[in-house]
C-alpha cells in the first residue's frame, strides 16, 4: 500500500480541495455562531451528501469539524459568547483581552495555536493511532468517574477570587445537569411534575443564556460608553511569544489528544482540563488568569484542536467514535459501504491515510482563513452598545432555538441569563455552572456503572481502583489535585522554596 499518494490525495485533486476549503471557511463560521453547532451541521451534511462519493463526502464534512472547533472561539473572545463548549474557557481570557483593545492579538494568538495543537493531533493519529486506542479502550466505567472527579476539581481553577462562590456554582450545576428522566431507571429526577423537564434542560441553552444574555443585561449599566478600539496590529505572533509558550501547547496538545480518544469526552472537557493544567504549572503569568493571560488561550485552543486527531483515533481502529461528530462520520462510512474498525484498516488502509491528509489540509486552511479574515471580524466589538447588543440577544436566540427548534429552550435561555445576570452581579462565577453540568451526566452515569459492576460494593470498587495500574495512577492524580488544593500544600512547598 502506497502512502503517500492516499496522504496527497485531498491536495492534488482540485475538487477535494475546494471542499476541504470550503468546509473549513464554512465550519468557521458556523462554529463562530452559538447554538449553530458542528455536529449539526455535519448530521445535516448527511443528507446532502448520500449520492456522493465518499471521498469528496468525508473531504467536505473533515472541513467543517476543523473550522467548527477553531470557529467557537471567534465570539467567545470578542463578545464573550462562546461559540461551541469547546470555547468557553477561550472566553474567560480572550473577552478581558478584547475589552483592552488586543482583540486582535487575541484571534491571532488562538489562530496559531489551534493550528499547532490541530497539528499534533494528527500526527498522533497518523503514529500512534494503534497504541493509542488500545490505552483508550481500556478506561473502565470508575476511570471515567476519576476522570470527571478531576474535571471537577477544576472548580478551582475557574472559580476567580472565591473558591466557595465557585463550589457553589459548580454545585448548582451538576444539580442542573441531573434535571430530566434518570437514564438507568427512567425515573424522573428534579422534575416536579413539569413534562418540559423530563428531558432536561439543554447544555447549550444554558451556555448561551449564561454567557450571552447576562453578558448583555451586564452590559446596559454602561451602554453609553464608547467602545474600545481595537489594535489591528500584531496579529501573527512574535517568534518570542511562540517560543515562550510552546512547551506548554506540547502539554496541553498531549492532554487534547489523549482526552479526545477517549469516547464520549471530547473537546470541551480536554479544553477545560488544559486551562486547569495551565493554572496549575505557570507560576509567573505576565497577566493574572481571568485578566487576559496569553497562556489561557493557549490551553484550551490547543487542546480542543488537538482533539480532533483523538477522536479519530478511535474511530479508525476499534470503530468506536471519540466524539458526537465522528459518531456521526461513522454512520456515513455504513452509508458508504465501509465498516470502519480494525478491519478498515487492515482491508481500506487508503481510506486511513486519506482521512489523515484531509485533516492536514483542512489545518492549514483554518490558519490561512483565521488570519485573513481577522480585520474585519474585529470590528464587531467596535460596534455602539446601543447596536451590538439587540445583536447578542438576537444571536442568542436564534442559537437557543436552533438546538432543537424549540421555544422552551429560548424560555430557558432567556431564564438562565437573568438568573446568569445576578450571578454576575453578586460575584458567582458562571464558568464553574456550566462545567458542573458537563461533568454532571458522565460523573453520574459512570460512578453507578461502576459501583453496578461491583455488586454494590464501595470496598469491591476500591479495590478495584487499587489493583488497576490505570484506575490508580487517575485515583493518585486526584489525591494529588485535591492536596495541591489546601493550604497544607501551599505551606510545604513555599518551606522547601524558602530552604
Amino acid at each position: 500500500m502506497e502512502i503517500l499518494p492516499n496522504l496527497l490525495m485531498p491536495l492534488l485533486n482540485l475538487k477535494l480541495l475546494a471542499l476541504v476549503g470550503l468546509g473549513t471557511l464554512s465550519g468557521i463560521y458556523v462554529g463562530a455562531i452559538p447554538g449553530l453547532s458542528v455536529t449539526m451541521a455535519v448530521s445535516i451534511l448527511i443528507s446532502f451528501t448520500f449520492s456522493w462519493d465518499v471521498y469528496p463526502a468525508l473531504a467536505l464534512m473533515i472541513g467543517i469539524f476543523m473550522g467548527g472547533v477553531y470557529g467557537g472561539s471567534r465570539t467567545a473572545i470578542l463578545l464573550n459568547i462562546p461559540g461551541a463548549p469547546s470555547a468557553i474557557a477561550t472566553a474567560m481570557d480572550g473577552y478581558p483581552l478584547a475589552q483592552q483593545g488586543r482583540a486582535g492579538e487575541a484571534i491571532g494568538v488562538v489562530t496559531v495555536v489551534s493550528f499547532f495543537g490541530g497539528f499534533i493531533g494528527i500526527l498522533a493519529l497518523a503514529l500512534f493511532a494503534p497504541s493509542l486506542s488500545e490505552f483508550a479502550i481500556r478506561f473502565q466505567p470508575r476511570d471515567f468517574m476519576l476522570l470527571a472527579i478531576m474535571g471537577i476539581l477544576l472548580v478551582g481553577s475557574l472559580s476567580g477570587e472565591s473558591l466557595i462562590k465557585g463550589v457553589f456554582s459548580g454545585a448548582l450545576g451538576i444539580a442542573i445537569g441531573a434535571v430530566g428522566m434518570d437514564p438507568l431507571t427512567v425515573e424522573d429526577r428534579f422534575v416536579f411534575g413539569i413534562d418540559q423537564l423530563r428531558g432536561g434542560v439543554s447544555f447549550v441553552a444554558i451556555m448561551i443564556g449564561m454567557f450571552g444574555v447576562a453578558e448583555a443585561l451586564a452590559q446596559l449599566h454602561t451602554v453609553n460608553t464608547p467602545a474600545v478600539r481595537q489594535k489591528i496590529s500584531g496579529i501573527v505572533p512574535s517568534w518570542k511569544v511562540v517560543r515562550k509558550h510552546m512547551f506548554l501547547g506540547l502539554q496541553t496538545s498531549s492532554i487534547g489528544t489523549v482526552v479526545g480518544a477517549l469516547p464520549g469526552t471530547g473537546g470541551d472537557i480536554a479544553a477545560l482540563m488544559a486551562y486547569d493544567h495551565a493554572r496549575r504549572v505557570t507560576r509567573k503569568p505576565d497577566v493574572p488568569f481571568g485578566k487576559g493571560a496569553i497562556e489561557g488561550l493557549v490551553a484550551p485552543e490547543t487542546a480542543n484542536n488537538a482533539a480532533v486527531g483523538g477522536a479519530f483515533i478511535p474511530m479508525m481502529t476499534l470503530g468506536i467514535p471519540g466524539d458526537a461528530v465522528t459518531a456521526i462520520m461513522i454512520g456515513a462510512l455504513f452509508i458508504h459501504g465501509l465498516n470502519p474498525g480494525p478491519m478498515l484498516m487492515i482491508e481500506q488502509p487508503n481510506m486511513f491515510w486519506f482521512i489523515v491528509g484531509s485533516l492536514v489540509l483542512a489545518n492549514c486552511f483554518m490558519l490561512i482563513f483565521g488570519l485573513t479574515g481577522i480585520r474585519i471580524f474585529v470590528k464587531i466589538v467596535e460596534l455602539p452598545r446601543t447596536v451590538l447588543l439587540p445583536v447578542i440577544l438576537i444571536l442568542s436566540i436564534v442559537g437557543a432555538y436552533a438546538v432543537n427548534n424549540s421555544l422552551t429552550d429560548v424560555y430557558w435561555m432567556l431564564g438562565f441569563g437573568v438568573f446568569g445576570y445576578f450571578m454576575k452581579q453578586y460575584g458567582y462565577p458562571l464558568g464553574p455552572v456550566i462545567l458542573g453540568v458537563i461533568l454532571s451526566r458522565l460523573l453520574d452515569d459512570n460512578w453507578r456503572r461502576a459501583i453496578i459492576s461491583e455488586q454494590e460494593s464501595l470496598a469491591g470498587l476500591m479495590k478495584g481502583i487499587v489493583t488497576s495500574p490505570l484506575s490508580l495512577t487517575l485515583f493518585v492524580a486526584v489525591l494529588l489535585i485535591l492536596l495541591s488544593n489546601t493550604p497544607l500544600w501551599g505551606m510545604v512547598f513555599r518551606k522547601k522554596a524558602r530552604l
